[in-house]
């Protein structure tokens, strides 16, 4: 017979009291039947000596009591609560706990602690969300370029399969899009790529909003990025100025990011 610890037997003669069946034991406690038939035994022999008279059961350890939770009412209230308009009319002029504290005690006759104003405050402070401001362009001012990337696909002529390259030009004012496949890219390519769109929409445009790639930026920066001389050239043919976005910050040209993902 197995021999269980002490909580797993007095389970077993607790369920035995309560008349319960080996099969149910067995599936409350998962303890096999053979085991639980041994321990039966053991039981219905305790509780008959030799002179016929039931005795008691082992001694039973009680079940643990299960923790009392503590009343939401009996909970204490902060002493910052009948200030907290006050508290958050200061927070969002942004000042800070320690100049909040010093204007309770001494506005307010605030006598709880200076660690109370500190908590309050920080279950108080608001974030203010990140703000954007709102470009707005007249139509065919400016034109935004970006470079994405195909499926793979066969190139003509063999059977090798080359991810090509998505050319996308986007008017800012109106979202109209001029878009080309190319399998090669370079210096010349992408400025003959912004000739092409210029010609499709009509006309250039005044700016040119792209990434720092090498095919039109050699050297990245924010106020006077270096252009290669033959994007450079065309630019200025076209009277066309170059606004590359600065590094890492793709909302500058929404317009084209979404159609080169």
């Amino acid at each position: 017979m197995n021999v269980l610890k002490p909580h797993k037997q007095t389970t077993i003669f607790t369920l035995l009291g309560l008349r319960k069946s080996q099969r149910d034991i067995e599936r409350i406690t998962g303890i096999d039947r053979k085991t639980i038939r041994s321990y039966q035994r053991q039981y219905e022999a305790s509780r008959s000596n030799s002179s016929g008279v039931a005795t008691d059961p082992p001694e039973r350890i009680p079940p643990p009591r299960p923790p009392t939770l503590p009343d939401p009412t009996a909970l204490s209230t902060s002493k910052c609560e009948p200030h907290r308009a006050f508290i958050d009319a200061q927070l969002r002029l942004g000042r800070n706990a320690m100049a909040i504290y010093q204007d309770l005690v001494d506005r307010h006759g605030f006598d709880g602690a200076y660690n109370s104003v500190k908590r309050f405050a920080a279950n108080l402070r608001h974030k203010a969300p990140e703000q954007f401001d709102r470009l707005s362009f007249q139509p065919g001012e400016e034109m935004q370029v970006d470079y994405g990337e195909g499926a793979p696909t066969r190139v003509p002529g063999s059977e090798r399969f080359r991810k090509p390259r998505l050319f996308v030009a986007t008017l800012r004012y109106s979202r109209r899009s001029f878009r080309r496949v190319v399998w090669n890219s370079g210096q010349q390519v992408w400025a003959e790529l912004h000739e092409q769109a210029w010609r499709y929409f009509g006309g250039s445009t005044r700016y040119v909003v792209l990434d720092n790639l090498k095919e039109g930026v050699l050297k990245p920066d924010l106020y006077e990025p270096e252009l290669n001389s033959v994007y450079a050239a065309t630019l200025a043919h076209y009277e066309v100025v170059a606004d590359p976005a600065r590094v890492r910050d793709p909302n500058r040209k929404d317009c084209v990011a979404y159609c080169t993902s």
